[in-house]
């Protein structure tokens, strides 16, 4: 069974960082891409960043591009999102996401992490900025 757990979040000041961590478990590592997205109150669901696991291959919204990094550990076969920086437009509630990239009856192989439409989703922790 496909499982992932977030977990990292809090409250900071506009400044700080914080790092998220999403720890992945059930399935085949490197098999898969791993997303972070976020969804703020009264907001639709937004992507934020994304690692394809057997590339390396990244992604990042523009609005985070140079403030926020992902990364993965394979042994923990854990993701990292490093958010430094932090703006209160960043308060939401951030999920990670994985998806199989053998699906798409093999052309999911070449794509980057941002073209997968993501299976299956943690529970999410919370960020918080303060101005």
């Amino acid at each position: 069974e496909v499982q992932l757990a977030e977990s990292g979040g809090g409250l900071v000041q506009a400044g700080d960082s914080l790092r998220l961590s999403c720890a992945a478990s059930g399935f085949t590592f490197n098999d898969y891409a791993i997303a972070w997205f976020r969804q703020a109150p009264g907001k639709d669901r937004e992507d934020v960043s994304c690692i394809k696991i057997s590339d390396s291959g990244t992604w990042y919204e523009a609005d985070v591009e140079g403030r926020f990094t992902i990364f993965k550990d394979g042994v923990k076969s854990t993701v990292y999102l490093q958010m430094n920086n932090l703006k209160p437009e960043d308060t939401a509630v951030y999920y990670c996401a994985a998806e199989y990239i053998h699906s798409y009856y093999g052309y999911g192989l070449k794509w980057g992490c941002s073209e997968y439409e993501y299976t299956y989703w943690g529970q999410g922790t919370q960020v918080t900025v303060s101005s």
